[in-house]
């Protein structure tokens, strides 16, 4: 005679998820795909705008515009999305369950306030350290290279105290969970961006006007990029009102709350900084490599496309999984805590891993599509896409880091990201050289470097939490990448056939048809990877297709 199963245990004899469980897994979804569309919005409007860039000033002048821009955008990666946000939002988070809203409000209070006042002084400190900090990070530019550079990043990097600013407040919102207006707000950012760069431009290079566009227009897109920042903090501002916050200058940082946010972000400030610190050593290193100045360009723009469905599924299932597993921290590692975890994990795999095949196998192609206009060439073009399959890669293991880094921070094991993302600097720093000085090869090897590094830093945090968490459900994430891969194979399939057939004659296709070629190919390989995912029961596509329906009015 059979014996009963346990009471939280299906037929299967897989424990079933309470109520609750269930619940936050639907939220988790949900609040997901709100974050993903909103984000979607930001990242085309990046991607406009590096457009722009490239057309415009052609490759090497937006190199020496995206160098400029590389402190304070790293300074921007690793507060908005990065060290101060995780920091800010674990201690929030909890704040708020334990003592309420107004100590929560308080904590915010002060934060931004010791913000405000120390990034400020870190800009100034940029302005008047611009001329030496360029050259440092592009040693390998000539002069006038230089010399333009540095003006430019002198302009910009006021941007690091709106941004610091701007992670707090999108920490608070979060923490209420207030999820569409903090990720729609990167949108302005980049919407300022163009708008006031394009008309700043024109009013400042003359030539702009007549379609011969000099190194002078940049300036106007340096100023651009402060407008933007002004903006996304503004256009958030309504709803922390909303949500109960009212903001006066408190400087109390003997607090213990504050203490305890500056003890998470300094050890998490360099575990993610791992990353950008790779992607800063790829400028040093890319400045000496054969393309110079366009090296630059080449690999920015790649990781833009990389940073698309990084940012649209990586980052969003990060903010919406750390306020929960905050919460969830309050009572211990308990198998709600795993549970909401490892969701995070699969989702982001079902998400990003068609976007990596997809970006790997029609490099080229969406290269070209993208970015061969104006100034921007076939070589360019060929240049670009090699390190995009690199970037590709990698942007797996990426964007399961922005979800599973976080949860150390929650846990209190802050140290252990640290360490790794330490190791993971050395070892690009290594790879780097190697393959720079001793063997010559070209800004492509850079970008392989980079994600050999992802690779590593994923694997290792996820062994590490796996041992501290009592497991992450490792048996049914194995069995979701089985299934995922019978999809990726067909929907490889798919592409492949069309590179052969219908994209044959690359070449010498308009650009018009080029772009309903590629739409069409992108469109029935995302139709066969759902199809497939849904046919063989991967959860995670059936609540994504049904988000999407209640997206579109489908009951």
């Amino acid at each position: 005679m059979n014996e009963a199963l346990p009471s939280n245990q299906g037929p299967t004899g897989k424990p079933e998820a309470s109520p609750t469980e269930k619940k936050d897994a639907a939220s988790q979804a949900r609040s997901t795909g709100v974050v993903s569309i909103a984000i979607l919005c930001s990242r085309v409007l990046g991607l406009i705008r590096d457009q722009l860039l490239n057309g415009f000033f052609g490759s090497a002048f937006t190199g020496i515009f995206t160098a400029a821009f590389r402190t304070p955008n790293m300074l921007r990666d690793l507060f908005a999305e990065g060290a101060l946000s995780t920091a800010f939002v674990t201690t929030f988070s909890k704040k708020m369950k334990t003592e309420g809203d107004d100590a929560a409000w308080q904590l915010g209070r002060k934060m931004i306030s010791l913000s405000m006042w120390f990034m400020s002084l870190v800009a100034i400190a940029g302005v008047a350290l611009a001329p030496i900090l360029f050259r440092i990070l592009t040693p390998g530019l000539s002069e006038e290279a230089k010399v333009l550079g540095t003006w430019l990043a002198q302009i910009m990097y006021p941007f690091i105290a709106l941004v610091s600013v701007t992670a707090l407040v999108m920490g608070m919102l979060n923490a209420k969970k207030v999820f569409f207006i903090p990720a729609v707000a990167s949108a302005f950012f980049n919407l300022g961006c163009i708008v006031g760069g394009v008309i700043l431009a024109w009013i400042i290079d003359p030539g702009f006007r007549h379609g011969q566009v000099s190194e002078r227009g940049l300036t106007g897109f340096a100023i651009g990029t402060l407008i933007g920042g002004v903006l996304q903090l503004a256009v958030q501002l309504p709803s922390l009102r909303r949500v109960g916050f009212r903001f006066r200058f408190d400087f109390g940082c003997k607090d213990p709350a504050v203490k305890e946010v500056l003890h998470l972000m300094w050890p998490s400030m360099l575990a993610a900084s791992g990353t950008q610190i790779s992607v800063l050593l790829n400028s040093i290193f890319a400045s000496y490599t054969a393309g110079a100045e366009s090296s630059l360009a080449w690999l920015a723009n790649a990781q833009r496309l990389q940073q698309l469905p990084l940012g649209l599924f990586g980052v969003a299932v990060a903010t919406v999984t750390l306020p929960m597993l905050s919460r969830l921290a309050t009572e211990g590692i308990t198998p709600a805590f795993r549970g909401a975890l490892a969701k995070g994990l699969r989702l982001v795999l079902f998400l990003t891993l068609p976007c990596a095949v997809g970006l790997s196998l029609l490099a080229y192609e969406i290269i070209s599509v993208i970015f061969e206009h104006g100034k921007f060439t076939a070589h360019d073009v060929a240049n670009t896409a090699a390190p995009l399959q690199a970037y590709a890669f990698g942007l797996i293991f990426y964007s399961a880091i922005k979800v599973l880094q976080p949860a150390f921070y929650t846990i209190n094991r802050r140290f252990i990201p640290m360490l790794i993302s330490i190791g993971i600097i050395v070892l690009n720093l290594v790879l780097n050289s190697t393959t720079v000085f001793v063997l010559g090869w070209g800004h492509t090897a850079l970008a392989w470097a980079t994600a050999l590094g992802l690779v590593i830093n994923f694997l290792t945090l996820y062994l590490c939490m796996r041992k501290f968490a009592g497991g992450l459900e490792t048996r049914s994430l194995s069995h979701a990448l089985l299934r995922l891969g019978v999809a990726i194979a067909v929907m490889s399939g798919v592409c492949l056939a069309a590179k052969l057939t219908l994209m044959a004659d690359w070449a010498h296709t308009g650009f018009l048809l080029r772009c309903a070629l590629l739409g069409a190919t992108i469109s029935v390989a995302a139709a066969a990877y759902f199809a497939v995912t849904k046919m063989l029961k991967v959860e995670e596509s059936g609540e994504f297709l049904s988000l999407l329906g209640r997206r579109f009015g489908k009951r």
